[in-house]
C-alpha cells in the first residue's frame, strides 16, 4: 500500500517533466500515464519507465548532483495489492554470496529502495571520496533491514525453491504438486500457489557462462569470484609461493578476481579475447576518480602484456611473465589439462602453456529459468535463443513490463536488461501501476454491473405493479 505522489514541496530540475507532474499532482504516480511522463527522457537504461523512476528518485544523478527525491510516499491500504515474494535465500539475494572485499559499481545511495534512506542505515561508513560505493555486506544488511523497517516480512517466503510455473485454471488447482516425487521428510515441503499474475525477478546470475573447452570441469577450474575468496582465505592454499591464478574474461567480475588475488599476493595471468584498447571494454565507461581500482587493473591490462613469441615452455616459469600480473589480450583458452597446465592461443596463432594453481572463468552469466516452459526461451526478443540480459532479454511491454508472449507474466531487472538496482526499481513501478489500474478497472466494471442489475430489478418490480 506504499504509494508514490509528487511531493508538494519539491521542484524537479527538468521543467518539462515537472510541468507534466503538476497536471495530475493529486494522483499517485502509479495511476498516471507513464508513457506520457516518459516522453523525452533520456538515461542509462533502455527501459523508459526505469529512466522515469530514476529521475524522480535521483534527479540529475548522472550530472553528479545529489538532489533529493521529488516523491512523497504515503501508506494507503486501498492501494494494497496482495502479493508474496518467493526466494531461494533471504532478502538481499545474490548480495549475500558476493566476495566481501569488492565494492558496488553504483554509489551506495543508488542502491537504496524507496522509503528508507541508505545513508541513515550506513552512517559513518564512508571510506573516501571515491568510496561512496558500498560493500556487499553493507548492501545485504540494508536490504534485510529494509524488509523489517517497512513491515514486509509477511510478504516474504524465504528459502523457497520454485520448481514450476504453469498457466492453469482454478479447476486444476487441486492437482498441482500431486505428481511430484521430490518430498524428503522435513527438508522439503512441497506447496503450490494459484496467482493471477506472476513477476519474474530472478536476476541473471544463476548459471555461469562456460568456455566449452576440454578440462573445464576439472577441480581447479571455477566460475565464481567467491571461490577465489574462499581459496585465499584458507591458510596455505593460495599465496605468494603458489603458481599463478589464471583469470579468463575482461569484465568487472574478472577485474574483481584480479584485485582479490593481488591483494593476497597471488600472481595473476589474465586472458581475454578483446584487444586491450578495445573501445567496448567496460573500463572506458567508468570515471577514474570513482573507480580507481578498476582503472588500476585496466592500466595493467594495457602495460603488462605478454610479448608475442613462440610456444612458452610449460616446464619452467617464463622470464617474460611479470612478477605480479601478466596480460594476454586477444587470447583464447584451448584446454585445461589434468596436470594443471592451461593451453592458450594468441591472435598470431602462437600457443602458450602455463602451469597454474587455479582458474577463474568469468565471462558472464545466464538466468536459469528451468521452471518455465522451454526454459523461458519463448519469452525472449529472439525466441530461438536462450534468455540473456545483454543479447536476448525478455520481450516486454515497455510501460507495464508484461511479457508480450505471456499475458499475466511480468519480468523486471536483469531479465529485461536492467542490471543495476538503480534502474530495476522502474520495473516495480511499471508492474505496480499496471496491476493497480487493472484492479481499479475491474472494481469499476463490477460496480457498473451491480448498478445495472439493481436497475433491472427496479424496472421489473415497477412493471409488476403496473401489470397488477
Amino acid at each position: 500500500g506504499y504509494t508514490p505522489y509528487l511531493d508538494p514541496m519539491a521542484v524537479h530540475p527538468n521543467p518539462i517533466l515537472y510541468r507534466k507532474l503538476q497536471e495530475a499532482k493529486q494522483l499517485p504516480i502509479t495511476e498516471q500515464d507513464l508513457e506520457f511522463l516518459c516522453e523525452g527522457l533520456e538515461g542509462r537504461s533502455g527501459n523508459p519507465v526505469a529512466v522515469l523512476f530514476d529521475t524522480l528518485l535521483h534527479p540529475n544523478a548522472d550530472l553528479g548532483f545529489e538532489f533529493p527525491s521529488v516523491l512523497q510516499w504515503r501508506m494507503e491500504k486501498k492501494h494494497h495489492i496482495p502479493h508474496l515474494i518467493l526466494g531461494k535465500a533471504t532478502p538481499g539475494g545474490a548480495w549475500h554470496a558476493m566476495e566481501g572485499s569488492m565494492l558496488t559499481i553504483s554509489l551506495g545511495v543508488w542502491m537504496e529502495l524507496p522509503g528508507v534512506n541508505y545513508k541513515d542505515l550506513t552512517s559513518g561508513k564512508r571510506r573516501s571520496v571515491s568510496n561512496d560505493r558500498a560493500t556487499p555486506d553493507e548492501i545485504s544488511s540494508y536490504y534485510k533491514n529494509y524488509v523489517k523497517l517497512m513491515g514486509l516480512q509477511k510478504n516474504f517466503v524465504d528459502n523457497t525453491y520454485v520448481t514450476s510455473v504453469q498457466k492453469l485454471h482454478r479447476s486444476h488447482e487441486k492437482t498441482l504438486g500431486n505428481d511430484k516425487n521430490t518430498v524428503n521428510g522435513d527438508t522439503h515441503v512441497p506447496f503450490s500457489l494459484f496467482a493471477e499474475n506472476v513477476v519474474l525477478a530472478t536476476g541473471a546470475s544463476d548459471s555461469p557462462a562456460r568456455l566449452g573447452v576440454e578440462g573445464e570441469d576439472l577441480p581447479y577450474v571455477f566460475h565464481s569470484v567467491r571461490d577465489l575468496g574462499v581459496a585465499v582465505s584458507c591458510h596455505g592454499k593460495l599465496g605468494s609461493s603458489s603458481d599463478p591464478v589464471l583469470v579468463v574474461g575482461a569484465g568487472l567480475s574478472a577485474a574483481d578476481a584480479v584485485l582479490c588475488a593481488l591483494n593476497h599476493r597471488v600472481s595473476v595471468l589474465h586472458a581475454f579475447r578483446k584487444r586491450a584498447d578495445d573501445p567496448g571494454l567496460i573500463f572506458k565507461q567508468l570515471p577514474k576518480t570513482l573507480y580507481p581500482e578498476y582503472h588500476r587493473v585496466y592500466h595493467m591490462m594495457c602495460s603488462q602484456v605478454y610479448p608475442a613469441s613462440p610456444v612458452a615452455n610449460p616446464t619452467s616459469s617464463s622470464p617474460s611473465l611479470f612478477p605480479d600480473y601478466t596480460s594476454f589480450p586477444e587470447h583464447c583458452v584451448l584446454s585445461f589439462q589434468p596436470d594443471m597446465h592451461c593451453v592458450m592461443r594468441g591472435s598470431n596463432g602462437a600457443l602458450r602453456v602455463f602451469k597454474v594453481s587455479m582458474v577463474l572463468v568469468l565471462i558472464g552469466t545466464y538466468p536459469n529459468l528451468f521452471f518455465l516452459k522451454e526454459q523461458g526461451q519463448y519469452l525472449g526478443l529472439d525466441p530461438s535463443r536462450p534468455i540473456s540480459c545483454r543479447q536476448n532479454p525478455i520481450d516486454i511491454n515497455p510501460y507495464t513490463f508484461e511479457c508480450n508472449a505471456e499475458p499475466g507474466l511480468f519480468a523486471m531487472g536483469p531479465l529485461v536488461g536492467d542490471n543495476f538496482v538503480r534502474f530495476l526499481k522502474g520495473g516495480a513501478l511499471g508492474i505496480a501501476s499496471c496491476l493497480r489500474k487493472r484492479l481499479k478497472q475491474r472494481i469499476e466494471k463490477n460496480r457498473k454491473l451491480i448498478t445495472e442489475e439493481e436497475g433491472c430489478g427496479r424496472r421489473e418490480r415497477e412493471g409488476k405493479k403496473v401489470h397488477l
